[in-house]
């Protein structure tokens, strides 16, 4: 069984106090009981890793991981402002994301260049969440699926036998940050195609891959997606920075 995996992902959010107050909620609130068989991980900025792990480890939260929202496809040397995946697992790192729209749109990331971080990220032990997803013209085109394949291929032509120690985030792109979100049957359809891509390379990593939904997901709507049988949990933007909001959707 693929257990559910929750990850928070603060984007350019956060404080020293706010994550203090952050942590501290979300303790408490865990400590009272979770569903069994489920992961949560939460990925603050990078200045914030090593304050996140001491809190993480201060409150005793074995039950929260703690993510990254990007690397580098280098292992190290003369790339100014860029982040090793070695010195994200030196600071506690569990999961790393790569190729996240924001990523994408806005400094211009490809697949090669996901997939090579990926691999980064798996050298150094860690576990990568490979985002992919469709545009909205690309949705309305009638293209989401071709487009989608397409990306996990290109994943699947790098990485070979390694995915089935990856997860995917599916994230349409048109539903980040603008309050729309996939019908639980639209996420599920697509997420099914993707498992049906990798299926087509090895069943078995088809069967083994965690395949997260990410686009707008909220304590009203995580239910549903949740109870789609290929969706295997969420990759949570905004509805992360509350923590009420972001354990009543580890909850659902």
């Amino acid at each position: 069984m693929r257990p559910l995996i929750v990850i928070g992902n603060w984007k350019m959010n956060g404080s020293l106090a706010s994550n203090r107050d952050w942590i501290k909620t979300v303790a408490r609130g865990m400590e009272s009981g979770m569903p069994s068989g489920r992961r949560y991980a939460v990925c603050p900025p990078f200045p914030y890793l090593p304050q996140c792990a001491e809190l993480i480890k201060a409150h005793s939260m074995a039950f929260l991981s703690l993510g990254a929202q990007d690397v580098s496809a280098f292992g190290s040397g003369a790339y100014t402002g860029e982040v090793a995946a070695s010195m994200l697992n030196e600071v506690g790192c569990t999961y790393v994301i790569v190729g996240h729209s924001e990523r994408r749109q806005m400094h211009h990331e490809v697949d090669e260049l996901v997939a090579a971080k990926a691999l980064q990220v798996l050298d150094n032990g860690m576990t990568p969440v490979i985002c992919v997803g469709e545009t909205a013209d690309e949705r309305n085109s009638g293209r989401a699926e071709e487009i989608v394949c397409s990306q996990i291929a290109k994943q699947v032509s790098v990485l070979q036998d390694r995915l089935a120690d990856c997860l995917i985030a599916y994230e349409p792109v048109w539903a980040i940050g603008t309050g729309k979100v996939a019908s639980a049957q639209v996420a599920q359809d697509m997420h099914h195609a993707i498992r049906q891509q990798l299926a087509e390379f090895n069943e078995d990593v088809a069967s083994h891959v965690g395949i997260l939904y990410g686009g707008s997901v909220k304590p009203d709507n995580a239910v549903e997606l949740f109870a789609m049988p290929d969706i295997d949990g969420g990759l949570i933007g905004g509805a992360s920075l509350n923590p009420q909001d972001f354990l009543a959707i580890c909850q659902a």
